[in-house]
């Protein structure tokens, strides 16, 4: 029986960047399966650092996913048109890159990669701890 190998997405709640989310982690990192994890805006509240109620879940289910699905890697994900993280995508990716380095200082050892999602629903990576590309 094939091992089944995990990916984990924070990812907005919006379901417009669910699937291209989803279909981009199985493709480039060979992910069986995507643990979800949704939040309104979530870049904002990792990229904070604080103690919220917010990034406590946030933190709280990525926690399962590496622990218990041993998933490969963290994607962290900000995008077009965001209500719960209404802010440019300047502003957005200055975001993200400080959520992924959060991430990286809790999951050493784990990848964790940064991804925008445009008005088409492309998926792009915007940053990454990975050393293997």
């Amino acid at each position: 029986m094939k091992k089944e190998t995990f990916y984990t997405a924070i990812n907005c709640m919006d379901g417009r960047v669910q699937m291209p989310v989803m279909n981009y982690l199985t493709a480039r990192f060979g992910a069986d399966f995507v643990d979800s994890i949704t939040e309104a805006g979530p870049v904002l509240y990792l990229a904070e650092k604080t103690d919220s109620v917010q990034t406590k879940s946030i933190l709280r289910r990525t926690d399962i996913s590496i622990k218990n699905h041993k998933s490969k890697g963290i994607a962290v994900v900000a995008h077009y048109d965001c209500a719960g993280n209404p802010a440019d995508e300047e502003k957005q990716s200055n975001q993200l890159i400080s959520a992924v380095n959060f991430l990286a200082e809790r999951y050493p050892g784990v990848d964790i990669t940064g991804l925008w999602v445009d008005s088409n629903w492309g998926v792009t990576e915007i940053c990454s701890t990975s050393k293997s590309g």
